[in-house]
C-alpha cells in the first residue's frame, strides 16, 4: 500500500467516524453531542496548525550551518554572473 493510499484510507476512516458522531448514529451524552462534536473539525485544524508551527520553529532553532554548501553556492553565483555578463546582461 502506498503512502497516498494509506493517507486516503485514514482520512476516510476519520471522516466516517466523525460523520457517525455528528449524525448521532453513535449515542453519546446530549451535552457532548451538541457542544463538542460540532467544533471538533475546527479544533483539529487549529491543533494541526499549532503542531506544524512548533515543528517549523524547532527546525529553525536547530538549523545547522553548512559552510561547504555556502561555498558551493557562492561559486554557482559567480558562474551565473559570468554567464550573464557574456550574454550582455548587466549584473551588480
Amino acid at each position: 500500500m502506498t503512502r497516498a493510499q494509506q493517507t486516503v484510507s485514514v482520512l476516510l476512516l476519520v471522516s466516517s467516524f466523525y460523520l457517525a458522531l455528528y449524525l448521532g448514529l453513535i449515542p453519546l451524552n446530549e451535552t457532548f453531542q451538541t457542544e463538542v462534536i460540532p467544533v471538533l473539525p475546527f479544533w483539529a485544524v487549529i491543533s494541526f496548525g499549532s503542531y506544524l508551527l512548533g515543528r517549523l520553529g524547532l527546525a529553525i532553532f536547530t538549523f545547522n550551518d553548512v559552510p561547504e554548501a555556502h561555498a558551493e553556492l557562492q561559486k554557482e553565483i559567480e558562474l551565473a554572473k559570468v554567464e550573464l555578463r557574456q550574454g550582455k546582461v548587466e549584473v551588480d
